[in-house]
């Protein structure tokens, strides 16, 4: 097979299996807080820990994959998930905290490793569309959360869910081993570790005109992201009257949509418009669609529902790809893990402070429909960004980091 298929596919399996370990404790919580007697809303605070771990990883990565390689990071992701995973067989609040830090900086090592790797392999006409199909992994890992976790979980008790996940990632981290010698041929293995690094590849993504507006376009669409998948059940069913399997049916739509989505616009992206034309059409549409939700009553039809919702996951769910590749395309050489790895801390900032924010103001104000609204703006100013061209595309004469 040659190595650009067996990149696809490899990166697109670690893709899958990151963004499952995360959910694998939200999936079995209720069960864990039957059992245990834990308190249901230390979810939010798991997942937070996760998120703050996801961001210093992202940040401090660059370094490590150009000195072992992308392959070997990615293997390092795996193992560091399935340890994580095991370690919450203890369940207890500081072995949970621990598990979290190990899942959350595991699961963002993915996507930083794995671009450093289809970026050296994939044609640049092609990079859009490549980049999306392995970012399907995120919700091909939504999907196997959903019917894999329950199918250990149930017959074999909770525990049995962090097993199953926990062999799956270590597993894959063996399957990996005979492709290191082709993907990371390129390794440094004499490159100095910093420190430092980090706060270097913030200044170097600020300082960069066309990595700043991409980064800071993450947060608020991913933000959008965040609130479509914590919020608009709810909204539906609390704040509108549906019931919950209407509501759920909706939500469901909006993910199948999502996944051919992604595919859809990485084509877009590669064969007929610029990529960060089509990044700034996502954003003015998914903007447009949260605005949309916020005007739903309870007299819509469930077609228009459904309608708005795959048109709002068809955009804030699928832009990944195409922006992904669009930073490994602007990368100096050598470079792609460590400056995905910038922007994505941006993301991740997205995800924390967005559903936070929504709550806040639907405690202040009892309105779903404000939450949307206000969402839509952040991401209609990114959109309108991207529609301008960058100063320059390359990074300032900046000190690298070591």
């Amino acid at each position: 097979m040659k190595p650009l298929y067996l990149a696809i596919v490899a990166m697109l399996l670690q893709q899958a299996l990151a963004y499952m370990s995360t959910l694998v404790l939200p999936v079995v919580a209720p069960l864990m807080a039957a059992a245990l007697g834990l308190d249901i809303a230390l979810v939010g605070a798991y997942t937070a820990v996760m998120y703050v771990a996801a961001m210093l990883s992202a940040l401090s990565c660059g370094g490590f994959i150009t000195r072992y390689g992308g392959l070997r990071v990615s293997q390092v992701s795996l193992v560091l998930m399935g340890v994580g995973l095991l370690l919450s067989l203890v369940a207890t609040v500081p072995v949970l905290t621990l598990s979290a830090l190990l899942i959350g900086t595991g699961a963002a090592l993915s996507t930083p490793s794995s671009s450093e790797i289809l970026a050296r392999y994939s044609p640049p006409r092609q990079a859009p569309l490549i980049f999306s199909i392995k970012q399907t992994g995120v919700p091909v890992g939504g999907m196997l959360a959903g019917l894999l976790v329950p199918a250990f979980a149930i017959p074999f008790g909770w525990p049995g869910a962090f097993v199953a996940a926990a062999a799956m990632c270590l597993v894959l981290a063996v399957l990996l081993q005979p492709l290191r010698a082709e993907f990371d041929r390129h390794r440094q293995p004499g490159h100095p570790l910093s420190p430092g690094s980090a706060w270097g590849t913030v200044r170097e993504v600020l300082a960069t005109p066309a990595f700043r507006t991409m980064a800071l376009a993450s947060i608020s669409w991913v933000g959008l992201q965040a609130v479509y998948g914590a919020f608009l059940v709810a909204f539906l069913s609390l704040g509108l009257g549906y019931d919950l399997a209407t509501a759920g049916m909706v939500f469901a739509a909006g993910q199948f949509a999502a996944i051919a989505a992604r595919i859809f616009w990485g084509w877009v992206a590669g064969r007929f418009l610029p990529p960060r034309l089509v990044l700034a059409g996502l954003g003015i549409v998914m903007a447009g669609a949260s605005v949309a939700v916020a005007l739903f009553t309870g007299d819509w039809p469930l077609a228009a529902l459904i309608a708005v919702a795959m048109l709002f996951a068809g955009t804030a769910i699928s832009w990944h790809g195409v922006l992904l590749a669009e930073v490994a395309r602007l990368a100096p050489e050598g470079q792609v893990g460590r400056l995905t790895g910038g922007v994505l801390a941006f993301t991740s900032t997205g995800i924390m402070v967005y559903p936070a924010a929504f709550g806040l103001i639907l405690g202040a104000t009892g309105s779903y429909a404000a939450g949307f609204a206000a969402a839509a703006v952040p991401a209609l100013i990114s959109g309108l960004a991207m529609l301008r061209r960058p100063e320059r595309t390359t990074a300032p004469a900046v000190s690298r980091p070591s």
